[in-house]
């Protein structure tokens, strides 16, 4: 058997140390190229988060923008509504105050009416008599009664009746109070 000489022996040795560091090395060089690969693509998404980090800073301005103008809206209209709600309160009482001011009226009238019935009836309450003919229409010409030619005399026809300013009177309290009362119940759906 031959021995190999030391030399050889050294020199396989760096040979297949060297066989190794070469592919160690491509290694190494396959991944720094997938490294870089990756570098590019972190450049990218890097790039595209901050335009949209810019876009959502541009719209944080318009919503800040928007909600002001929103709060300045929302302020003048509810200051709107308060003096709506003032005033429509103030218009509440008013219509309060009539309704008990016609209710009075109509008690009242319902309280009279009974003493005016009792009472003799007087035309100092009658309405004053209408007439559907204007002034300034011409007269028809009036025939003589019958009792003029020597017939029997026609009877005179019976005036109108008017009605009284208590029915009057009484008529518009029931109206108004009718009124009223549909605005209370508009009212109270409303609310």
């Amino acid at each position: 058997m031959t021995t190999l000489p030391l030399g050889m022996i050294i020199e396989g040795m760096v040979a297949v140390l060297l066989l190794i560091t070469i592919g160690y090395c491509w290694m190494l060089n396959k991944r720094l190229q997938r490294l870089r690969a990756d570098e590019q693509v972190l450049r990218a998404t890097i790039s595209e988060l901050m335009t949209a980090t810019e876009i959502a800073e541009r719209a944080i301005l318009g919503l800040k923008t928007t909600a002001a103008e929103a709060d300045k809206t929302l302020g003048t209209r509810l200051k709107q509504a308060e003096t709506m709600s003032h005033s429509l309160a103030d218009q509440l009482g008013e219509g309060e105050k009539v309704f008990t001011r016609i209710t009075q009226i109509a008690e009242a009238a319902r309280s009279a009416m009974p003493a005016r019935e009792s009472a003799p009836h007087s035309d100092v309450y009658a309405a004053p008599p209408q007439t559907s003919a204007p002034a300034y229409a011409p007269q028809q010409p009036s025939y003589a009664p019958a009792s003029h030619y020597g017939g029997p005399a026609a009877p005179e026809p019976e005036p109108e009746r008017k009605r009284s300013r208590t029915s009057d009177i009484r008529s518009a309290a029931a109206e108004a109070t009718a009124r009223l009362e549909e605005f209370r119940r508009r009212k109270g759906a409303a609310a």
